[in-house]
Formats: C-alpha cells, sequence, structure tokens
C-alpha cells in the first residue's frame, strides 16, 4: 500500500492523474485482503483514528499480521483491546515499539501521541473491581490525543469520596462513568456536572447483578440528563466517544 500510495502521489504531482481521480482510486483500495482480515486502511481520513483491533477471539498472529498491515500502509500507531498475556507476550516478540497493560489487556504499538488536548476527559470508576474497564476506557483516549485525568474508588457506598472530586469533575469535557452492582455512580455524577456523562456498566456483582444487566438497565434509567450508556464492559467504547465529544470542543474552542 505504501508503495502504492507513492506511485499515485507521483502521478498527481506530474500531472498524469486528477486529484479527483487519486482520491476515487484510494478508496477503492482502502483495504488489504490477509484472507482472515481485511484492514482499513482509510479510516483515519474517514473517522480521525486508525482502525483498532479487537484482540479477543483472534490468534496472536492475527493480529501481529493485521499490525503489520497497518504499519506497513504508514500507520504510526496501533491499539488492539483485549488482548491476553499470551498472547501479548508472542506480540511483543514479532513488533518493535510494543507495550502491554495487563490490567486493561491493552496493546500499543507505537506508543500514545505527543500531542494532547487542552480539554480534559475523565475517568470516575465506582470500585477497584472496574479498573479493567476503567483502564481500557482511559488507555483509549490517552491513545485518541486525550488528555486524560483518573478518580478510582468513588462508589455511591461513600459519596464523600466522589465530593472530594468535584473540582475536577466540573472541569471535565466528558466525564466516563464506570461502575458494576447496581450501576448507580453516573446518575449521581450526571446531577453534578454540565459536560456529557458517558457510563459503562460492568459485570462485576453478586448473582442478582446478572453479569452487569441490572447495572445496565440502571443507567439506562438514570434519572440525570446527559448520562449516555454503552455496552456492558465496554471501556473501548466509552473512552472513543469521550475522545469525540473532547476533540469537537477542542476545534470549536480553536476556531473561537
Amino acid at each position: 500500500m505504501s508503495n502504492t500510495l507513492e506511485n499515485l502521489l507521483s502521478a498527481v504531482a506530474s500531472g498524469e492523474i486528477t486529484v479527483q481521480n487519486a482520491l476515487q482510486s484510494l478508496e477503492k483500495n482502502s483495504f488489504v485482503d490477509l484472507g482472515y482480515a481485511k484492514p482499513d486502511l482509510d479510516r483515519d481520513r474517514r473517522q480521525g483514528a486508525t482502525e483498532v483491533i479487537y484482540g479477543e477471539g483472534k490468534t496472536a498472529e492475527q493480529i501481529i499480521g493485521i499490525c503489520q498491515a497497518l504499519i506497513g500502509a504508514g500507520k504510526e500507531r496501533v491499539l488492539i483491546t483485549r488482548v491476553s498475556p499470551e498472547k501479548s507476550q508472542i506480540i511483543a516478540e514479532q513488533l518493535n515499539d510494543y507495550s502491554y497493560y495487563d490490567e486493561a489487556r491493552v496493546g500499543l504499538v507505537g506508543g500514545f501521541p505527543q500531542d494532547r488536548t487542552q480539554g480534559m476527559v475523565l475517568i470516575a470508576a465506582a470500585g477497584t473491581s472496574d479498573l479493567p474497564v476503567a483502564e481500557e476506557a482511559a488507555l483509549t483516549a490517552e491513545f485518541l490525543g486525550n488528555t486524560v485525568e483518573r478518580c478510582y474508588d468513588v462508589g455511591v457506598s461513600g459519596l464523600h469520596r466522589l465530593l472530594a472530586h468535584e473540582d475536577t469533575l466540573r472541569k471535565a469535557r466528558a466525564i466516563v462513568v464506570v461502575a458494576g452492582m447496581e450501576g448507580a455512580l453516573p446518575s449521581v455524577v450526571g446531577g453534578l456536572v454540565s459536560c456529557p456523562v458517558i457510563a459503562v456498566p460492568t459485570s462485576v456483582g453478586y448473582g442478582a447483578s446478572f453479569g452487569g444487566i441490572a447495572a445496565l438497565l440502571g443507567m439506562l434509567n438514570s434519572c440525570a440528563s446527559g448520562v449516555s450508556v454503552v455496552n456492558i464492559d465496554n471501556g473501548f467504547g466509552a473512552g472513543y466517544q469521550a475522545s469525540l465529544i473532547n476533540h469537537i470542543a477542542e476545534n470549536a474552542s480553536q476556531e473561537a
């Protein structure tokens, strides 16, 4: 893909093809077929971020192949979610500049970006048991170029712990709130702040939590305005959504 892109740009520079034809050519060659996967080479242009690899259910060799395809197409950084330690060890032997964050089960090729937003994304977690999902959200937002702060173990069983961070809550442009059990924390946070709150139910809890369904339903029925909800344990989706919100606000502030 990198050679194809170089040839295409040279053709545009020499006047052999028009810019419009070059764009059409890029759209037709926007992925590479590996047989077991078709890595999307054009996603950063369309959505502002390189394709993220969901590692669960893929072999280490398949993950390596997808990473190599993305890197070969000029992508400097690649995020891999839900990677087991065993797969990560194999990946680390094959890819340069690879880091692994075991609590979140996140792998990263190429490191985090140097440039970060002026605005801040806050990740709040109800309990220590929710940290794997919270860290997945935090690392995703950092990978996408956001300034991120963490506010952990601030569940509703001790609200004074949350209120001790009230100044930080009010500074955030978007807040990801991660909670299991009855999932009450997003409603409390939503009642304290004016920014969007993204609720993440986790599968943490005793039997009647039904693997996170109780928290999910509680969050969907939140009485606080401005609370949206992602799927159970979906820290990645919440971190990505918070990044979109933060970058919209960042661009607006720069244009003002």
